[in-house]
């Protein structure tokens, strides 16, 4: 999928940074008073070209395109730049760049050691880059000024090189201002699965991002995978005793830290998600710096909503939070068609995992 380029979105209408300003309603069965309202209505995501639901479980696997001479496969992936206005909270603009048009970009996967290409092009109206995390040669690296360096509008660029290490990773322009190339929309999940690989699970892709609507410097709509309070109106299904992984990304920009908190459980984190131990084990709130990625792992115990949301109660009120909806088997199929989804979703989050044999160009 490419985005078309388009002529630059209006601004958005200036939003205070304040939750007072908004347009809020009750939800049931919370008593915490920064905790009982949000914002009122719902995003089209249809209009939008995206649905963060569906961003939790829509991995991007590319094509298989052969083998290299020592018999790794070779993973082909196709990405583009360009400018698209999206809705990050009901009536809410806002004029951002993305990759493959929507933000974030596409949830790219594949196995350690796998020999990746991504054909890069850019149809946006200023030069871009990709920058992935983990270990490539200098010419690989996208940064501006270094190498092949930025690519202009109308440009295109293969970059080339092995995934390593396995862990929790991610990707993002690292064109000047890099600041304003972050905060519009530019950055995306790069999982790399162990060999070894991790325990059957139910698995999820949450970035937590931001938007500065009025750009002024600071953020007045926070989230995660873009729209907020996205998952209070809609509480992600998952089943009681399972076991459910989520691959956390903190790309914030404007704040130096951002939090996860869940409630009702403790899980295990694994910091970048490069070690198959955990780093830290029976926490329930974890921090990240922007940048900083893990890897989540909790069995739900009780049937119920629990809320998950950042410690920090801003972020909350301005959109960053969510619930969780652990239901048994029987009641599985009505929870997830209270939210609009179906047996592919379900499909999706639980064979999250490569390697697959189904991708071949």
């Amino acid at each position: 999928m490419s985005a078309s380029p388009t002529s630059t979105p209006t601004a958005p209408t200036p939003v205070p940074h304040t939750v007072g300003d908004q347009a809020l309603t009750p939800m049931p069965g919370m008593t915490h008073s920064s905790m009982r309202e949000m914002l009122v209505g719902a995003v089209d995501h249809s209009q939008n070209g995206f649905d963060p639901m569906q961003m939790l479980v829509d991995w991007d696997y590319g094509t298989l395109a052969g083998e290299t001479q020592d018999g790794r496969p070779i993973r082909k992936y196709g990405v583009s730049a360009g400018d698209i206005e999206i809705e990050i909270a009901p009536g809410i603009f806002f004029p951002a760049w993305a990759y493959n048009g929507r933000v974030p970009g596409p949830s790219i996967r594949c196995n350690e050691n796998d020999h990746l290409r991504i054909d890069f092009a850019n149809f946006g109206t200023h030069p871009h880059t990709m920058h992935f995390h983990g270990f490539h040669r200098a010419e690989m690296d996208g940064v501006e000024g270094e190498y092949r360096g930025a690519i202009n509008p109308g440009e295109s660029f293969t970059y080339e090189f092995d995934a390593d290490p396995f862990g929790c990773h991610l990707y993002h322009c690292h064109a000047a201002p890099l600041k304003r190339h972050i905060h519009k929309g530019m950055y995306g999940a790069f999982v790399i699965d162990p060999l070894a690989g991790r325990a059957p699970a139910r698995e999820f892709m949450m970035i937590m991002n931001a938007f500065d609507t009025n750009f002024d410097g600071g953020n007045e709509v926070y989230a995660v995978n873009t729209v907020g309070h996205e998952f209070m109106r809609r509480p992600i299904p998952i089943k009681v005793g399972e076991l459910v992984r989520i691959y956390l990304v903190n790309i914030v920009e404007f704040d130096l830290i951002n939090s996860f908190h869940l409630h009702a459980h403790f899980f295990n984190y694994y910091d970048t998600g490069t070690t198959l131990e955990p780093t830290l084990r029976m926490v329930d709130t974890i921090m990240q710096a922007q940048g900083q990625r893990g890897i989540l792992e909790f069995r739900p115990r009780y049937p119920g909503r629990y809320m998950f949301h950042a410690h920090v109660s801003e972020f909350a009120e301005l959109g960053w939070m969510g619930f969780f909806n652990a239901v048994s088997e029987a009641d599985y199929p009505a929870a997830l068609a209270e939210v609009g989804l179906d047996e592919e979703w379900d499909f999706k989050s639980l064979n999250g995992a490569t390697p697959r044999e189904t991708e071949g160009s």
